[in-house]
């Protein structure tokens, strides 16, 4: 139940690459000339926004799929209580 499948795994370490490149394309730009802070300043801010939308968005997926699996064995709990002629 913990563990992702493969293919998830080679999405985020592809996603992390990309953006450590981006990061990486971001100090260049920073040492090379101080002109075009603005732009690395740019760089960073969309890298670091992304992945935390991306972290959040995962963290609420995986709280939906616990409460969606929570109910669906509460749901096998009462078709088996009735199953059995039990009340409770």
């Amino acid at each position: 139940m913990g563990s992702m499948e493969i293919t998830e795994v080679r999405t985020w370490v592809i996603f992390y690459l990309i953006s450590f490149v981006v990061l990486l394309a971001a100090t260049f730009i920073t040492t090379q000339s101080g002109s075009q802070l603005w732009i690395s300043l740019t760089l960073i801010i969309v890298v670091v926004g992304v992945n935390f939308y991306l972290l959040f968005s995962e963290l609420k997926r995986h709280q939906a799929r616990k409460a969606f699996i929570h109910r669906m064995s509460q749901f096998e709990e009462t078709e088996t209580d009735v199953e059995t002629g039990y009340l409770w």
